[in-house]
């Protein structure tokens, strides 16, 4: 589970532009939520407590220390699609990789620095990102999204009532990090996930926003984790798709892969 992270390439002749995340969330059918809305609003304490029930509980959900999750990318409207990687491992690492014609872009996070490897834009060895750039991987790290552990995580919370998501009256949380980012956190009324987050950040002095739409849970080692992700930018309609064809919980993982390579790719 996470936030989004900006995942950049040059296919052909255009730029895509690809955020890559890991919160747990479920984006359901409107069909699906034919409840009502409680008389009584719940507090900010009580929707935390049935996000993190839902998800599996709180022993669940910090037993699970790796997640890999393998499937495809779609962009460009479905017309392009890359074979997908992602591999987390607490408490603060991830790596995503996205192939396509025997090219594979790389981004990592190992807890302290950011880097990425960008062929499709015809840079084969690893580079350092910048702070700003490295904000979302940073997040896309975490494995169980914006509200679980928010207090240890130094972030502030602000429930904002409800809030129309595709036909569903949604709960909103604001969630102001640390670091000044801000998550619009969206609960379906139901069962409590995540169904949208919006991010907000400001990168090369500009205020960048991020709308990422979670669903099709599967569990995972009694957690459960999104495996279908619609994100790009805010009010694009052309937004990247992910698809997990598998998602393992708590595999071997080897350290070495979050950080920077010593050696230059060939």
């Amino acid at each position: 589970m996470g936030t989004v992270c900006p995942f950049v390439f040059n296919l052909t002749f255009m730029q895509q532009r690809f955020a890559v995340t890991l919160v747990a969330a479920a984006l359901l059918a409107p069909a699906a939520f034919t409840q009502e809305m409680p008389a009584t609003a719940p507090t900010l304490d009580e929707l935390v407590a049935k996000n993190i029930e839902a998800k599996g509980g709180a022993q669940a959900v910090h037993a699970l220390q790796s997640l890999r999750r393998t499937g495809k990318m779609l962009v460009n409207e479905g017309k392009i699609q890359l074979a997908y990687t992602q591999i987390k491992k607490r408490p603060l690492e991830v790596r995503t990789e996205a192939t396509l014609q025997g090219m594979t872009a790389v981004q990592a996070f190992d807890g302290k620095e950011a880097w990425q490897i960008s062929p499709f834009q015809g840079r084969k060895d690893p580079e350092r990102m910048s702070a700003d750039d490295a904000k979302a991987l940073m997040e896309d790290a975490e494995m169980d999204g914006p509200l679980v552990d928010w207090k240890e995580k130094g972030s502030t919370l602000e429930y904002l009532g409800t809030e129309d998501v595709d036909g569903t009256q949604a709960y909103k949380i604001k969630v102001t990090r640390k670091n000044g980012d801000i998550n619009f956190v969206y609960l379906d009324p139901d069962h409590f996930l995540e169904i949208r987050i919006l991010t907000q950040r400001v990168q090369q002095g500009a205020l960048v926003e991020t709308e990422t739409d979670l669903g099709d849970y599967e569990k995972v080692n009694g957690v459960f984790v999104p495996t279908s992700v619609d994100a790009g930018a805010k009010g694009d309609s052309d937004k990247q798709k992910i698809v997990i064809d598998k998602a393992e919980g708590n595999v071997a993982v080897d350290d070495s892969i979050f950080h920077f390579p010593t050696t230059p790719a060939k």
